[in-house]
């Protein structure tokens, strides 16, 4: 999930998607295999391989596993996937944005239109949603890596435009940091935190919604319906939304 979204509802969920863990793994090899193959297969020379290299790491996938995928794009054995985005409306208005890596164009449009129109949503045409979101990049540190001032510090020094700090309370939220940087900033950035933080749990391009919406217990619940289902799909690698979820209406879907 990447819905806007207080850390504390993503790390839940995350807790909850463990058992989701090898559909994860296969979906990090194939954005690792897209990646490679679109550029340089060494990660040192190629930044959406790096960023795709390091993602994989932050979830515990084996180096075997990242090899394989890498060399799959090197060998020309790969599937020809292509980067298609949906996006639409899910129950209470909330706009998403399903981002997928596909070999079957058809097979995905049909799937993402039927998790819509399941659970409470339509699908719009392409520009529906998204004129409502920023694209920009997005690095994310564990709250482990040091507390607001030091990130912040960092961030502002590494040219970086937004932090978001939620220093977590314990197992269930161990905490997290977003920092926000424009697209083409991206990689220079992140480059330049590693030196202070270390290696970042994730480094993408994301859509950051202009404008939050409040669900209620109602609606979260056919919401995350949604959403999972969504995830759910093979082809699926990120949904983003404008959703804000409190913790006591999270705390209430369990």
């Amino acid at each position: 999930m990447a819905g806007h979204s207080k850390f504390k509802n993503i790390m839940h969920r995350k807790g909850a998607q463990d058992k989701k863990r090898s559909a994860q793994f296969s979906k990090l090899s194939r954005e690792i295999t897209v990646a490679a193959k679109m550029g340089m297969p060494d990660p040192d020379m190629n930044p959406r391989l790096r960023a795709a290299v390091n993602a994989a790491k932050a979830q515990s996938m084996p180096k075997d596993n990242i090899q394989r995928a890498i060399d799959k794009a090197s060998k020309g054995d790969a599937e020809n996937y292509e980067e298609v985005r949906y996006e639409g409306y899910g129950p209470g208005g909330v706009a998403l944005i399903v981002e997928a890596l596909t070999d079957n164009r058809n097979r995905t449009a049909t799937n993402v239109r039927t998790a819509f129109s399941k659970n409470g949503g339509n699908l719009g045409a392409s520009g529906a949603v998204s004129h409502g979101f920023e694209r920009l990049g997005l690095i994310e540190y564990p709250a482990s890596v040091g507390n607001e001032d030091k990130v912040l510090e960092a961030a502002i020094e590494a040219g970086a435009d937004d932090v978001e700090s939620d220093m977590g309370d314990g197992d269930e939220n161990p905490g997290s940091h977003q920092i926000w940087v424009s697209v083409d900033s991206l990689h220079d950035v992140a480059r330049e935190l590693e030196k202070v933080l270390g290696e970042a749990e994730g480094v993408k391009l994301a859509w950051k919604p202009n404008l939050s919406v409040d669900v209620d217990a109602d609606t979260a619940g056919t919401l995350m319906k949604l959403v999972d289902t969504l995830e759910d799909d093979d082809d699926v690698q990120t949904v983003w939304g404008n959703y804000e979820i409190s913790d006591e209406v999270m705390a209430k879907l369990g």
